[in-house]
């Protein structure tokens, strides 16, 4: 069920996501990142169009 991709991510990321992870009860980094990913992309579904997801990324700061 699961697919494995390697991300580069700066250091100074890493180690918070590796605080903020255990911090907040995840039982893996792995688990943070995936549930913060699922977050971030329900505000992107439901988009019937290639520009209207430009639009909400837009609207959430990802682009300018």
């Amino acid at each position: 069920m699961f697919a494995s991709r390697n991300v580069r991510l700066d250091r100074d990321l890493v180690a918070k996501v590796e605080k903020i992870s255990r911090v907040a009860g995840y039982s893996s980094v792995s688990e943070f990142v995936t549930h913060a990913l699922e977050r971030e992309l329900a505000k992107l579904e439901g988009a019937k169009s290639e520009e209207e997801i430009r639009k909400r990324l837009r609207g959430l700061g990802y682009l300018s």
